[in-house]
């Protein structure tokens, strides 16, 4: 199923002007705050009606301005999962999931609540009320009661933002089943690259009410001229196959006939996964370095080299892996000679390949 959106809209600290199609999957927004990110969910969910503009699910229209056509919010069938949940208090986990479907159309496509129940692992809250809940059952209580009104599209709004590390680690996972087993597109808002880099099938990156950037994860997060979320959020985006889990607590990625290590992952061997490699994380030799404690050590060429206002540049290495990017200072690469076409190594720490940038591959890349 494929989203469009088209949007024009005036407000006191940002104009909306944005225009994007996205196949079906995870749509993410990305960008800082204030970007308007918020806005343009509000405007898809019939909250905020724009100046301008159309949202169309798989050719379903929510509105359409031209046509003078728009759909209230209770029409529009959207699950909304919040930042907090927003379960009902005095109802149970069961009772929760059941509200969506009494508000479903009669004959809409619904989904196997058994199905949905195994998938999010809540199956023991059932008859739990939202007090004796984590923030993180919370969430996947609030994943399933919008899965089960048979909504159309889903919209998660920052969901994972007031959970901490912890709590992101143990939902994210239910998010990438969601991607991958559902067929309702999810449109999600978030600033946080490692979530982008692990959920996203497509990415808009937003700034100043603008669309600056749609594309893969791999690309978007790769181009340090549209950083929605600032330098920081650079980095690569690579595919990869856990080889081998070794006693002394590393797991191997196979990663283009290369090996990668990492902390140990709780993956299986075979799986393919896509990791994220932060920009900053990464240091470049013109030489092959020796007596280093890194383990990760990839040979490659320089494709291209960003220079950026200050004293920073981002260097693009193709490696049998993938395109790597290192975010070095302008006095380095002067120093190393660095220009295109030449060999070098790019060395990336094993502790830098955090587990939370570490998900489950993307089906439809």
């Amino acid at each position: 199923m494929s989203l469009s959106v088209r949007l024009r809209h005036d407000l006191p600290n940002i104009k909306l002007d944005l225009n994007f199609d996205a196949p079906s999957g995870v749509t993410v927004l990305f960008g800082r705050s204030g970007s308007g990110k918020t806005t343009v969910v509000n405007a898809v969910a019939g909250l905020l009606k724009p100046t301008s503009g159309r949202v169309a699910v798989d050719g379903w229209e929510l509105f359409d301005t031209e046509k003078h056509l728009w759909l209230p919010p209770h029409k529009r069938r959207l699950g909304y999962v919040f930042q907090e949940g927003r379960l009902f208090p005095h109802l149970t986990v069961r009772q929760n999931l059941s509200y969506g479907r009494w508000f479903a159309p009669k004959g809409a496509p619904r989904e196997n609540p058994d199905k949905v129940i195994e998938m999010l692992g809540i199956g023991h809250l059932l008859d739990r009320r939202p007090a004796g809940l984590s923030g993180g059952e919370k969430q996947r209580v609030a994943i399933g009661r919008a899965l089960l009104a048979s909504s159309r599209l889903i919209l998660a709004d920052e969901p994972l933002a007031a959970l901490d590390d912890a709590r992101k680690a143990e939902i994210l996972p239910y998010f990438e089943r969601l991607r991958d087993e559902v067929s309702v597109p999810i449109l999600y808002v978030t600033h946080s690259a490692a979530e982008v880099a692990r959920l996203a099938t497509s990415v808009v990156a937003l700034q100043d009410g603008k669309a600056v950037r749609h594309g893969p994860a791999s690309e978007v997060l790769a181009d340090p001229s549209v950083a929605p979320a600032g330098i920081r959020a650079v980095g690569a985006v690579l595919q990869v196959r856990v080889a081998k889990h070794h006693s002394d607590g590393l797991t191997e990625l196979n990663a283009g006939g290369t090996s990668l290590f990492l902390p140990r992952i709780p993956h299986q061997i075979g799986d393919d996964l896509r990791i994220r490699i932060p920009a900053q994380e990464v240091i470049l030799s013109n030489k092959r370095p020796e007596g280093l404690s890194a383990l990760n050590m990839l040979e490659g060429t320089v494709d291209t080299i960003r220079a950026g206002e200050g004293p920073g540049a981002i260097v693009s290495v193709k490696t049998p892996a993938g395109s790597v990017l290192a975010r070095i200072t302008r006095r380095s690469v002067d120093a190393l000679g660095l220009q295109p076409g030449q060999l070098c190594y790019a060395v990336i720490k094993t502790v830098a390949l955090a587990p939370q940038n570490v998900g489950g591959r993307v089906i439809s890349e």
